[in-house]
């Protein structure tokens, strides 16, 4: 037996993004099977998921019934298991904390184990607090672990695997909200158990440490992200989830190693999306590791590029001669997804000249105020059955002259309806939306509370998240009104005794809530 543990690593697949849509419908599932039928064909130990196997935290059936198909076509089967986890199962494992990983389950036949943690997209929610990571492993298909339960002591135990004379320790980091983890992190509440340096055993000295989690890399605000100066040193290599561009080659930073595999579908027009997709092979031997990095090739050929109106020589503001000028932007790029999908096919597939698939186009338009924006659908018909997105090929940017006028006009054109639809929701994001039209004005809701649960109605797509909140708040007031007032003394309890007791309690609501969200 070798001592060299061979690991297939990738992030991101949200499987049933635009599951019914017509054209790219499929993409998901068919880059999924192909990042399975990789590991079968490298004949790897396991394969790492970093978070977001699903788009949606409540899949539909079609998009679980695919998933779970396409597992047990290329996970399942007598391949005989060459690593042993050496961990106490019961504690890496909880959803099967009583059958610990599959791959030792007497009832299932797993050749190729998959082991993976949550993202933002399939975190757990609801009642019971499950996710639908839960429901794969209850059912054997995957191992699901790296889940925090309490955020305020967020204990972060390794999967200790031993193939041969290679240890490795495999630590895991669900998604957690970036400003809750950035705080725990600070404060010290993030461990990652190890022994006594002293009594450390000599295989635990010489063990490949591992870290995968799920979070934003890139700062969007104070405390938005996780810092890389927060990994501990100890760590080998960290594999970083959630950010959809591809920076696969390890980046050092203080003395460890950062790989960022990216999505394995565009899930937007983004330019990072545009990136070559790939999946990491990692093969660890003691404490030394080589990655290979593979490129996907079922992946939708995308081009991405931006053109400044302003710029282009010889451009005059004539609407029609605008058009006619990215038009000819979009051919050059169609003719450029298409040279490269073929060149980054197969040798066997070339020689049956299978038909590229509809190309991904986004083109991000700069214009000035002499130039005028026009309607991006309109524009999008002559490219149907030529692009898969012909209705969003443009995205329109006005550029402002100064930081101050684009801050000024970011506001005016988020308020002004004549403002052409793609130019307003550019300068939109929904916590801004939110927070805006709350303001501090409700006399019963917190807005901080009820912000949180707006944006999970909104990104969790949870119908019943809005109605619970409510009836719960409504309920907890009625309770402390009733509780700890003294109410022998009010002779008429007026409409404007009611609203000042209401307004105190959603203030002491407010500050708790505040207090909690810093604390977890």
């Amino acid at each position: 037996m070798s001592d060299t543990l061979k690991i297939l690593i990738a992030t991101d697949n949200h499987v049933g993004y635009l599951e019914n849509d017509q054209i790219r419908g499929r993409d998901s599932f068919d880059t999924l099977e192909e990042v399975l039928i990789l590991a079968k064909e490298n004949q790897v130990d396991f394969i790492l998921l970093g978070g977001d196997l699903f788009h949606d935290n409540r899949p539909s059936l079609y998009c679980l019934n695919e998933v779970i198909t396409l597992i047990r076509e290329h996970c399942y089967g007598n391949k005989p298991c060459e690593f042993y986890i050496v961990s106490d199962q019961s504690v890496n494992f909880q959803s099967r904390s009583v059958h610990g990983a599959n791959v030792y389950d007497p009832n299932v036949n797993i050749s190729i184990p998959i082991f993976s943690i949550h993202g933002n997209h399939d975190d757990p929610s609801g009642l019971g607090n499950i996710c639908v990571l839960d429901v794969l492993a209850n059912g054997g298909h995957i191992n699901y672990f790296g889940r925090a339960y309490d955020f305020r002591d967020i204990q972060v135990n390794p999967i200790l695997f031993e193939k041969g004379a290679t240890k490795l320790l495999l630590y895991g980091l669900g998604n957690i909200r970036d400003e809750r983890l950035h705080h725990a992190w600070g404060d010290g509440n993030v461990k990652f158990p190890r022994p006594d340096p002293e009594m450390e055993p000599a295989w635990y000295r010489n063990a490949f440490n591992l870290l995968v989690l799920h979070q934003n890399r890139v700062q969007h605000g104070p405390t938005s992200y996780i810092p890389e100066d927060f990994i501990p040193d100890f760590f080998n290599l960290v594999v970083w989830g959630h950010e959809h561009d591809c920076r696969i080659d390890p980046e050092a930073c203080n003395g460890v190693d950062i790989i960022q595999p990216g999505s394995s579908v565009a899930t937007s027009l983004a330019e990072g999306e545009a990136i070559p997709k790939h999946v990491g092979l990692l093969e660890v031997t003691g404490t030394d590791y080589t990655l290979q990095k593979i490129p996907l090739n079922t992946v939708r050929p995308f081009e991405w590029t931006s053109v400044s109106l302003s710029e282009v020589p010889g451009l005059t503001p004539d609407p029609k001669a605008c058009e006619q000028y990215l038009t000819s932007v979009i051919e050059d790029l169609i003719k450029r997804a298409e040279t490269k999908w073929k060149e980054r096919q197969p040798e066997e597939q070339q020689q049956q000249q299978r038909e590229a698939p509809l190309p991904l186009i986004r083109v991000r338009v700069y214009y000035t105020a002499e130039f005028e924006a026009f309607n991006v659908v309109v524009f999008g018909k002559k490219f149907i059955n030529r692009v898969a997105n012909p209705k969003d090929i443009l995205k329109f940017s006005r550029v402002a002259r100064s930081a101050r006028q684009q801050q000024r006009n970011t506001r005016d054109t988020a308020a002004n309806s004549t403002v052409p639809v793609p130019e307003r929701l550019d300068t939109l994001k929904i916590e801004n939306l939110v927070g805006e039209i709350l303001g501090r004005n409700l006399a019963v809701l917190p807005e901080n509370e009820l912000q949180d649960v707006v944006q999970k109605l909104i990104e969790k797509d949870d119908k019943n998240a809005l109605s619970s909140y409510v009836d719960q708040s409504l309920n907890r007031m009625k309770r402390r009104m009733i509780d700890s007032e003294d109410r022998s003394h009010i002779t008429d309890l007026s409409d404007d005794y009611v609203k000042r007791r209401a307004l105190a309690l959603k203030e002491e609501r407010h500050n708790a809530y505040a207090q909690e969200t810093h604390e977890e």
